[in-house]
């Protein structure tokens, strides 16, 4: 679980549409994501296999739209492999109040330029202070995901990127204490964007105080070298093939 995904959250009742589409971009699902459900499960029990996301917008209501490339389940498709949900551990098993149902929803890029890749380490706000991640975070309501790169992208780097292609889609269900005490059943959804930047200077972290103690560009051939959040290391393996 990615350390500031408590922040930003959404509560319960904000939803992302999953919309799948087929050979010839033919609409063959268009669904609501249910609090903690996985997008490939969703495509899944509808009868699809994702294939690769396409893009992810907002609809006329300023909904957030992720499009999902699928094809035909089969026999023999095995269920997604998903985690079964977090929990903070001595958390209890049952308390006074129930848990605060939240989502969140961001976007990241994985930004490269003549100088590496571009990183960013987590502030002691978080959890895993001193890991290193991809620059991005939450998407505001009613703005598009690939404007909260760019904005999230200058906020913690001040670095310029041209945002390309949506390549991966992570998804976290989590049950835990938020860094404000409260306990919350929380659903995160993170979309991954490749990106370039066509001006690389010193990264400054323009947005003091939150969650990015610090941004640098990282020789490509050196990644594996920095100390990664779970997630982002997972996703880089496949990103940085």
């Amino acid at each position: 679980m990615d350390p500031e995904d408590h922040l930003a959250a959404r509560p319960a009742g904000a939803q992302m549409r999953v919309i799948g589409v087929a050979a010839k971009g033919r609409r063959v699902f268009d669904q609501p994501l249910g609090h903690g459900v996985d997008p490939r499960v969703l495509a899944y029990e509808s009868g699809w296999v994702v294939l690769r996301p396409v893009e992810a917008d907002l609809d006329e209501h300023d909904t957030l739209r992720l499009v999902l490339k699928v094809r035909h389940r089969r026999k023999g498709d095995g269920h997604p492999r998903t985690r079964r949900p977090g929990r903070d551990r001595g958390l209890a098993t049952s308390t006074d109040d129930p848990p605060v149902v939240r989502q969140r929803f961001a976007a990241y890029a994985v930004v490269e330029s003549e100088l590496g890749l571009l990183a960013t380490e987590y502030s002691d706000l978080t959890a895993v202070s001193g890991r290193w991640g991809m620059p991005g975070g939450g998407i505001d309501e009613g703005e598009a995901p690939v404007a909260a790169v760019v904005r999230e992208v200058h906020e913690e780097t001040g670095q310029p990127v041209d945002v390309g292609d949506l390549v991966l889609v992570q998804s976290s269900h989590w049950v835990g204490r938020s860094p404000h005490g409260g306990v919350e059943d929380f659903h995160a959804v993170r979309l991954i964007y490749r990106g370039t930047c066509p001006d690389p200077t010193d990264p400054v972290v323009h947005d003091q105080g939150g969650t990015t103690a610090a941004a640098k560009w990282v020789p490509k051939a050196a990644w594996q070298d920095l100390t990664w959040t779970a997630n982002w290391r997972q996703a880089l393996r496949r990103l940085m093939r």
